[in-house]
C-alpha cells in the first residue's frame, strides 16, 4: 500500500523507527523480530485478524521494516503497510499448526539468507504471540546467533503519543463517552444484562460522524452486586437488579487506539460504606489528575490517590493505572509504566495512562476510572468528559 493511503505520514512512521533503532543500538540488537500486533502495527500499519498465527516484522538497522507472516494474509499487509510489497514475504500454509514443521523454520532461513545467522537477534520473549515451540525451533534454525530478549523494546517507545496519534485517541475517547452515557442512560432494573451489552457493542461500532468504532482489545466488564468484587467478569443473561451496583468498563477504539472509561450505577439507595468510598474515590481520582505533572512521577499519582482513600480506611493492594494506547486482544495495557507507589518512571509530555483505581471490596465493588494525558504544563488532561462520580438510579 504506497503511504500516501497509510493512517499516518512518512515523517511519522521515521521517527517510530528512528528511536526503535535507537534502542536497538542501545541493547546492541543486529536485528529485531516483533511478534506483538500493537508493535507490528505501530511500525508498519499491518492490521488484520491473524495473530492467531506466527507472523511478525523483522527490522534492521536500515532500510523500510520487513512483514512476515502466512501466505493467505500476505494480500492482508499488501493492503495495509505502507512499505512496498517486496517488504512482504510469506510462508506456505504447510507450515500452520503441524506437528513436524513449524513457521519458525521459514523465517530463521530468511534470517540466515539476510545475513544475522550469527548475529544479535531480538525477540519479544514475554508475549502472547511468541510460543515456547516458537522460540526452540528458531533458536534450533539460528545456533550460531545470540538470541535477546527484546519484549518491551517497542512498547517503551509507544510510550510518548505523537500528535497524530493523539488525534486518534481522542477519536476514541468520544466513542467511550457515547458508550458509558448510553449505558447510564438505558441500564435499569429488570434489563438483561446480554441486551445492554449488545447496545453498547451497537454504539462502540456506530461511533459518531467520522469516528466509526473499532473492535476494542477488551470486552465490556459488567459485573454487579458480589460478582462487582472481581474486576473482571464479563456480561450474562441475568437481569440487572435492585439494589445493587454495576459498573461498566468498556474503551472506544478507533484504528486500534483506545480510551478506556468506565462509570458505577446503583439501583435504589446506595448504602453509606459504598457512598463514603465513592466520594472518596472521586477526591482520590481528582488529587492524582493534579500530581499527574510533566516532572513528577507514575508513583506520585498512585500515592495521591492513596492519602485520600485512607481518609475512609480503603487501603488498596493493587495498582491503579497503566499506559494505555494502541492496543490489540487480549489488553489494551502498553505493559510498561504503572501507576503504583513504587513505579519511578518520571511522566513526560504524551505519555497517556488508564487511570483505573476499582475499589473490589468484601461484598460489592465500583470503580470509576479515566484515560489522562501528560501536558506539557500542568495537570493531566482527561481524555473523556464524563462526570467522576457513582450515578444512582432509583
Amino acid at each position: 500500500m504506497p503511504i500516501e493511503n497509510a493512517h499516518f505520514s512518512q515523517a511519522e512512521f521515521d521517527r517510530r523507527i528512528a528511536l526503535t533503532r535507537a534502542s536497538m543500538a542501545d541493547k546492541g540488537i543486529d536485528v529485531l523480530f516483533i511478534t506483538n500486533p500493537s508493535n507490528m502495527n505501530y511500525l508498519t500499519g499491518y492490521d488484520g485478524w491473524s495473530f492467531y498465527v506466527h507472523q511478525g516484522v523483522i527490522l534492521t538497522m536500515d532500510g523500510p521494516p520487513i512483514w512476515w507472516g502466512r501466505l493467505m494474509d500476505g494480500n492482508g499487509a499488501k493492503r495495509t503497510v505502507w512499505m512496498e510489497d517486496d517488504k512482504i514475504i510469506t510462508y506456505a500454509d504447510r507450515y500452520i499448526q503441524a506437528p513436524d514443521i513449524h513457521p519458525m523454520e521459514d523465517l530463521a532461513s530468511h534470517l540466515r539468507i539476510m545475513g544475522f545467522g550469527d548475529q544479535r537477534v531480538g525477540v519479544e520473549m514475554e508475549t502472547y504471540f511468541f510460543t515456547a515451540r516458537a522460540f526452540a525451533v528458531l533458536a534450533e534454525g539460528l545456533p550460531n546467533a545470540t538470541i535477546v530478549d527484546a519484549t518491551t523494546l517497542v512498547n517503551w517507545v509507544r510510550l510518548i503519543k505523537s500528535n497524530e496519534e493523539l488525534k486518534f485517541m481522542r477519536r476514541a475517547a468520544r466513542i467511550s463517552e457515547l458508550v458509558i452515557g448510553r449505558a447510564i442512560e438505558l441500564a435499569e432494573p429488570g434489563m438483561k444484562k446480554h441486551d445492554l451489552v449488545g447496545e453498547l457493542y451497537k454504539t462502540s461500532v456506530q461511533g459518531e460522524e467520522d469516528s466509526w468504532g473499532d473492535y476494542p482489545a477488551i470486552v465490556p466488564m459488567l459485573p454487579s452486586g458480589i460478582d462487582a468484587t472481581a474486576p473482571h467478569l464479563t456480561w450474562n443473561g441475568e437481569a440487572l437488579k435492585k439494589n445493587e451496583a454495576t459498573f461498566i468498563e468498556q474503551s472506544g477504539c478507533y484504528r486500534r487506539y483506545h480510551a478506556p472509561l468506565c462509570r458505577s450505577i446503583y439501583f435504589g439507595k446506595p448504602p453509606k460504606d459504598m457512598v463514603d468510598a465513592a466520594e472518596a474515590l472521586t477526591a482520590g481520582l481528582n488529587a492524582g489528575i493534579e500530581v499527574a505533572r510533566a516532572g513528577n512521577r507514575a508513583c506520585d499519582i498512585a500515592r495521591a490517590l492513596d492519602v485520600e482513600l485512607a481518609k475512609v480506611g480503603i487501603e488498596r493492594p493493587n495498582r491503579c493505572g497503566y499506559a494505555v494506547g494502541l492496543s490489540y486482544p487480549p489488553d489494551w495495557g502498553e505493559h510498561t509504566v504503572s501507576l503504583r507507589a513504587f513505579d519511578e518512571t518520571v511522566l513526560e509530555p504524551g505519555m497517556t495512562f488508564h487511570f483505573m483505581p476499582g475499589l473490589w471490596m468484601d461484598t460489592w465493588g465500583i470503580e470509576t476510572t479515566e484515560t489522562i494525558l501528560i501536558r506539557e504544563d500542568g495537570p493531566a488532561e482527561t481524555l473523556c468528559n464524563v462526570e467522576r462520580k457513582l450515578f444512582v438510579k432509583t
